[in-house]
């Protein structure tokens, strides 16, 4: 029989806010962690894939632990990117939907802080922030966090190597008595540091089922590719995908961009996002993701924290990523809430030695992926150009009398006939020496 939230000591309130939320059934990481937050004083170190419910872990407790008769903040939550800090702070809502006296902010870079300044000056009881904007508030003097009882880091490993600065000017403001719970997928030696530097001696440990949970549902399949065909190869897997969206992460915002504008190109229906653009531009390539106006998102790593969109089929790592860690974090983008999916690993032929080593410190198994053949990927190819004509608007400017000439030289063709011998052209043209060359300086 399964568990109940009730019966991990949730209030009938909050319970009452998962149930209007279709949330029945407690993940394995909420079942191990709500009740120690509940119910004991230490700090705690939750060790969770993402996907299983890490948010809900740490935020149903919390919300059951403020004291709404206290109008100081008594709690930060701290995440590393400023997508993953709204979707905390929008389940947080979604979780108090039935509890409208807890109050609660959200402060993150990429946007005015004069606005949260001034939400900051009532009443709050619970702050998600990421650590750059609030270091920079509490150099301010606009928020006051020394009397928190709750310090929650959230994806803390990717926090403690790109913001560490950030991160050690806060928790020098905020008080020691304070409980810290720290969540993180991965537990490299940052992050042991950190748990020895900041928090308590007396610190309770918590792993989800990491052997199947995390990697649960996901098809981990890598293809070998020379570097000229590598883009062909891309392009032929994603038509193959139609319809359905995908996350392909690439290691530098250049390769984002680069191979954005070359999918912009082939007329798919994607979007990018990395550090380099605005947050308003980031706000809204995601916005279009999450709710189907674009499939595909290219995206580096830390850019794509906090998509936490349950229908991602695939994820695709254009480039092998550096660390096992990254690998976790990219392929954990898909197969959510029990879901399906695929994580598929683009290779040349010297990385694939790597593959065994990813095996084992993940504890994972990769299948080979069938490459597309040279005809298929032609094929493939003129399917791409038969979708540009289709999608070209019609040049206006055209003089009419040039029009009646060029209907003339086809007048007599029926459209079965027209369409095979444009398609014979562009087949002659893209199988020509010049033509191939031309193909591979694009990429």
């Amino acid at each position: 029989m399964s568990t109940q939230f009730s019966e991990l000591g949730i209030n009938a309130q909050i319970e009452q806010s998962l149930v209007d939320l279709k949330i029945s059934v407690p993940t394995d990481i909420q079942q191990k962690t709500i009740p120690v937050l509940l119910n004991q004083k230490e700090d705690v170190v939750a060790l969770a894939k993402t996907g299983t419910g890490k948010t809900a872990a740490f935020g149903l407790p919390l919300l059951q632990l403020i004291d709404t008769e206290n109008s100081n903040i008594q709690a930060v939550i701290l995440a590393p990117t400023r997508e993953l800090g709204q979707q905390i702070y929008n389940n947080l809502v979604s979780f108090a939907a039935n509890n409208p006296e807890i109050s609660m902010a959200v402060v993150c870079g990429g946007i005015p802080i004069k606005p949260q300044i001034e939400r900051l000056q009532s009443d709050t009881h619970i702050v998600v922030a990421t650590p750059g904007r609030l270091a920079d508030l509490i150099k301010r003097n606009a928020i006051n966090v020394k009397n928190i009882s709750y310090f929650i880091l959230d994806e803390a490993d990717e926090m403690v190597s790109a913001l560490k600065d950030g991160l050690d000017s806060i928790i020098k403001e905020i008080p020691k008595t304070r409980r810290t719970f720290l969540f993180t997928a991965t537990m490299p030696g940052a992050i042991k540091q950190l748990v020895q530097n900041y928090m308590s001696k007396h610190v309770i440990q918590i792993e989800a089922d990491m052997t199947s949970v995390g990697h649960q549902g996901i098809d981990h399949q890598y293809v070998v590719v020379e570097p000229i065909e590598k883009l062909e190869v891309l392009l032929h897997f994603l038509n193959s995908k139609e319809g359905q969206r995908g996350i392909i992460f690439c290691k530098t915002k250049a390769a984002v961009n680069k191979l954005a504008k070359n999918l912009a190109i082939n007329k798919f229906s994607s979007g990018a996002i990395h550090g380099s653009l605005s947050q308003g531009i980031r706000d809204r390539i995601m916005g279009q993701f999450r709710e189907g106006y674009i499939d595909i998102l290219v995206a580096t790593d830390l850019a794509a924290r906090g998509i936490d969109v349950k229908e991602i089929s695939y994820v695709v790592n254009y480039h092998l990523p550096d660390t096992y860690d990254a690998y976790v974090h990219r392929s954990g983008r898909t197969a959510r809430a029990g879901a399906t999916g695929l994580s598929l690993t683009i290779l040349q032929e010297e990385e694939v030695v790597d593959i065994a080593d990813f095996e084992d410190e993940l504890g994972i198994k990769f299948t080979t992926f069938k490459k597309a053949d040279a005809q298929s990927i032609e094929e493939n190819n003129g399917l791409l150009w038969a979708k540009k004509i289709f999608k070209t608007k019609p040049n206006r400017t055209i003089s009419e009398e040039f029009r009646k000439k060029v209907r003339t030289v086809f007048h007599h063709l029926t459209k079965e006939e027209l369409i095979e011998k444009i398609l014979a052209n562009h087949l002659a043209q893209n199988n020509t020496p010049n033509s191939k060359a031309e193909n591979s300086k694009k990429r």
